[in-house]
């Protein structure tokens, strides 16, 4: 009999150790020649048939966007074909729309193609400057107006710099000086648009992120009284490493206690303490994000570590985080096309605290950048609205990190904790989704005492 239980106890071991191999991640990490393909594919479907729609939409004919090498305006970044990683000298590409005849034109004043869709259109032995051939291509083509990316409030769509700047207006005729006008709008539609092709990569990615701060929140990563909080940020950074992909900011690890009082939004956000030692009890938050063919994701979620006679997360902190979700429901739900950060703001806070929550919301653009182009919802201090940046109006196909904390008593610990969750939602023709779900559960971390 003994042997019987004996056998019957390893043949389970080795099933349970088969069914962890089978529910370990398999990320699907493209190659980078398979990445290079894709890139490409996407950034030819935004150059046909995004951006005629876009010009048109912003009443802009003529976009001329100019970078230098090493110096690049972010939105020439975007648009840079897979295997030019930087802009080359002083590369000038200029896109012209005929709305009547419903074509548009994509030119480099540059000494080379750019990539397949940009085609060179200066021959420095006939012209040898650069900015009468970028001339000679605008008189011929008389647009109405002249887009450039200057923006006094909206970072992403002011990459062109003031020695360009100047340069390019002083050798452009009286007339056509008349005609330049700020490409802001456009700008920012590019950058914040979202085309079916992306969002397809879109959920793949937000899943990557999921996933591996789901091996980072279990006992395989944290060992209670040994591992930090550091120890766990740099595994994360390490595992993004590994995979051959990249982090836009750097992650943070931090830790809610019983015994201590909840730190100001500052601390939490800027001071929070470094290299923590975790210890059963705690309640583990994470921000992460990483970048991945050209897109970016950003991501907060909870663990808890249980203790030694826990089976499961506290009621107490299941109940807290519910409210969290609640907060995000009520945000998703005031998102609508053509209201501004600030309306949907303010709507939101109110609705919440009807609801007796204790909310703050600082949510923002994502996709081609971390934090992206679009409208600003709030900001962890400026609860109040945000001046001209958050009076931008939402637009659809867009994706927005849904970033709120919300304050919750806690009885049991004597003390206040907060609730701070982000994720990767997809605004599209008036409804809002997760792009791949969100945490509705803290993650419990189960340890072998």
């Amino acid at each position: 009999m003994r042997k019987i239980i004996f056998l019957f106890f390893i043949v389970n071991v080795l099933v349970s150790c088969h069914q962890q191999e089978i529910k370990k991640p398999n990320y699907n990490i493209l190659n980078e020649k398979e990445r290079a393909i894709v890139r490409d594919e996407i950034i030819e479907d935004r150059f046909n048939n995004l951006l005629p729609k876009l010009m048109d939409k912003t009443d802009i004919d003529m976009w001329v966007v100019i970078s230098r090498e090493y110096n690049e305006d972010p939105v020439i970044k975007t648009m840079l074909p897979s295997v030019w990683l930087n802009a080359r000298r002083r590369t000038i590409l200029v896109f012209y729309r005929n709305k009547e005849k419903n074509t548009i034109e994509k030119l480099a004043v540059a000494r080379y193609d750019v990539g397949n869709n940009i085609k060179s259109a200066w021959n420095k032995e006939k012209e040898p400057n650069q900015w009468k051939a970028l001339n000679r291509i605008i008189e011929e083509r008389n647009p109405t107006k002249i887009g450039v990316n200057i923006s006094k409030h909206f970072a992403l769509a002011d990459g062109l710099v003031k020695t360009d700047y100047d340069e390019f207006v002083e050798n452009l005729s009286k007339t056509n000086q008349k005609k330049i006008v700020s490409a802001e709008k456009l700008a920012i539609g590019w950058i914040e648009t979202r085309t079916p092709k992306e969002m397809e990569l879109f959920r793949d990615l937000v899943k990557i992120t999921h996933n591996i701060i789901d091996e980072a929140f279990t006992n395989n990563i944290i060992k209670p009284g040994k591992t930090t909080t550091d120890d766990v940020i740099w595994w994360m950074r390490q595992k993004v490493t590994d995979l051959g992909l990249a982090t836009w900011f750097h992650p943070t690890i931090d830790i809610q206690r019983s015994k201590e009082p909840l730190k100001s939004h500052i601390y939490s956000f800027s001071k929070a303490k470094s290299n923590q030692v975790i210890l059963p009890g705690d309640l583990l938050h994470c921000d992460f994000g990483i970048s991945y063919l050209g897109l970016n994701t950003d991501c907060q979620q909870h663990a808890y570590v249980l203790g030694k006679d826990e089976k499961e997360v506290p009621t107490f902190l299941a109940e807290a985080f519910a409210k969290g979700n609640r907060l995000q429901d009520i945000l998703t739900s005031n998102m609508q096309t053509g209201k501004t950060g600030n309306e949907i703001l303010l709507a939101s806070l109110n609705q919440a605290k009807k609801e007796g929550l204790r909310p703050s919301i600082y949510s923002h653009p994502l996709g081609l950048f971390g934090h992206s182009a679009g409208t600003t919802i709030g900001m962890w201090d400026s609860q109040d609205g945000v001046p001209v940046n958050g009076d931008y109006p939402l637009h659809k196909n867009t994706v927005y990190a849904i970033e709120l904390n919300v304050t919750v008593a806690i009885k049991e610990w004597q003390k206040n904790i907060r609730i701070m969750l982000e994720e990767a939602g997809f605004f599209g023709n008036g409804k809002h989704e997760f792009v791949n779900g969100r945490q509705e559960e803290i993650k419990p971390i189960k340890i072998k005492y």
